[in-house]
């Protein structure tokens, strides 16, 4: 499927992520006070190596969704690719890949009621492996204009035996984009529409499949935000997440909500700090991290290329680092990990200003680390040929090297799977 067709096909976080140009308002604010700025430092990035190069269909084609490690095999999905095809791409795969590069699909998703086209990567829940997809199940959701289906809620065994556990309708939240989070063998999920209504929903599903809508975000309520795009992440029992949109000033929130469904905004992103959060938060040391798509101090022009914040459970939100799209990253759509007390992450756009692919947006991406002082350093710069581009998902780590997914590069432009060895 052609980059311009995959944009068309998109929808909001997807249109930002896959060089689309997602909305941008105004920054507002302004009289924030000023951060400051650590700079980047480009490295040789020796120990980059790519381990895969999707083919596209039969095999999968444009992974953007991060990895897990299950006994030292790393699963993932890719949204297009695979054996049955959805309108004129593949409708997407699950698949399995070893550190050493054997690649092996698991389940090509196929027309409803099975889901298809998946942003969202898998969680392992004693061996068995769950997910979403934005599209695809028993349902429609009515107007034509989004797709097949409202999505779905499904589990799959290491060997590939696949299970629609719940498709979602216009009544409970439609279009999953997050990966699932549990707590004491409940699955707990986003959706990126709610109930007739495009302002979404958390919801908890049973390993059963049985299904229940928790919270609801609504117009009445932008202040509580809008349209969440992320995971959930657990801390002690309570559940933190981020919406794209809404809170005081549009821009988006960090809110947490309990699980049986009592919401509270911690709070609301302003453009100078941050805007339109779409990856989840990692928890260290009681403290929460995350990054936003836009805002920040710099490319204002364009609305700000991003920033890496902490905040913590009482609302107190610092800004780590502003990106600044060369040579240090930008569009930050990725949830950062925690390696020995430094954090690192991914940006679709920015970096090496020799970018190979045209059209993708102002650069190739980046692989990054950062401080907790906000000492920001790029470890590798894309140029789009066979090493990859545009890398959207969060990393994982395995003993001490960083796997991840480009959505577009590699051998046939499908992208990689790649793996960077931190020097200890």
């Amino acid at each position: 499927m052609s980059t311009l067709a995959r944009c068309a096909f998109s929808i909001g976080v997807a249109a930002l992520i896959a060089g689309c140009g997602g909305p941008q308002s105004p920054m507002s604010a302004p009289g924030a006070l000023p951060q400051t700025r650590a700079l980047a430092v480009r490295t040789d990035s020796t120990n980059y190596r790519v381990v895969y190069r999707f083919g596209g269909s039969p095999d999968g084609a444009a992974p953007i969704a991060s990895l897990i490690d299950v006994d030292g095999t790393l699963y993932g999905t890719t949204e297009y690719g695979g054996a049955n095809t959805c309108g004129d791409s593949g409708c997407g795969t699950v698949f399995s890949i070893t550190t050493g590069g054997v690649e092996q699909v698991l389940h090509s998703f196929g027309s409803r009621p099975d889901g298809n086209y998946p942003y969202a990567g898998l969680t392992d829940v004693a061996g068995t492996l769950y997910g979403t997809t934005p599209y695809g199940g028993a349902y429609s959701c009515g107007d034509g204009r989004n797709g097949p289906g409202c999505g779905v809620v499904y589990s799959i065994t290491t060997s590939g035996e696949e299970k629609v556990l719940h498709s979602l309708s216009w009544d409970d939240g439609h279009f999953p984009v997050a990966s699932l989070v549990t707590i004491k063998s409940t699955l707990y999920g986003t959706t990126r529409g709610g109930p007739r209504t495009r302002y979404g929903t958390v919801f908890s599903i049973r390993t059963s499949g049985a299904e229940n809508v928790i919270h609801t975000f609504n117009k009445e309520q932008g202040r509580g935000g809008s349209t969440p795009v992320a995971a959930l992440t657990d801390m002690m029992g309570t559940l933190y997440g981020t919406t794209e949109y809404g809170g005081a000033y549009g821009d988006g929130v960090v809110f947490s909500i309990t699980p049986s469904g009592t919401e509270r905004v911690l709070h609301s992103f302003d453009g100078t700090d941050g805007a339109y959060p779409v990856a989840s938060l990692i928890q260290v040391n009681g403290k929460l991290y995350g990054t936003t798509s836009k805002g920040g101090k710099y490319c204002r022009k364009m609305s700000g290329c991003g920033t890496v914040y902490s905040i913590a459970t009482d609302g107190t939100e610092k800004v780590l680092y502003s990106f600044s799209d060369k040579p240090d990253g930008a569009d930050p759509a990725a949830s950062l990990i925690d390696v020995r007390g430094t954090l690192y992450g991914t940006t679709p756009d920015g970096g090496s200003r020799s970018c190979r692919l045209k059209g993708l947006g102002r650069g190739c991406g980046t692989v990054f680390s950062i401080t907790a002082g906000g000492g920001e350093k790029v470890l590798h710069a894309f140029r789009g040929g066979t090493d990859g581009a545009r890398p959207t998902a969060s990393l994982t780590d395995v003993g001490g090297t960083l796997y991840g997914t480009t959505e577009y590069g590699g051998t046939n432009g499908e992208g990689t799977v790649f793996a960077y060895t931190l020097l200890h």
